[in-house]
């Protein structure tokens, strides 16, 4: 319990002491558009990689031959799967609103 109040009193006088940082040449839509591309190639990621299980999950299924565990193994694969997806698509969603929100209010220079 010690060792998470120093911590958090360690991280509260880093951000009290630092000095912030901006761009160096004071543009952006640089930075905006590199985490912009980066979340693009995750998601993408992402979405091969769900799309990979719900065919191993979909594959399990058919194979199963009426086994209750395989069945279930199979059922609860795909079930993970598209959770998993739609979270990766609404973090996907949540950073598209963020970005426009953060480009109107502080603009792109």
């Amino acid at each position: 319990m010690k060792k998470i109040f120093v911590f958090l009193g360690t991280f509260v006088l880093y951000l009290l002491i630092s000095v912030p940082v901006l761009a160096v040449d004071g543009d952006v839509s640089k930075v905006q558009s590199f985490i912009q591309s980066v979340i693009q190639v995750l998601v993408t990621l992402a979405g091969l990689i769900s799309a990979g299980f719900f065919v191993w999950g979909g594959i399990g299924y058919i194979t199963s031959s009426g086994n209750p565990e395989n069945l279930d193994r199979s059922k609860k694969t795909i079930l993970y799967s598209a959770i998993g997806l739609a979270i990766v698509l609404g973090s996907f969603v949540i950073s598209n609103i963020v970005t426009q929100l953060a480009t109107g209010s502080f603009g792109t220079n």
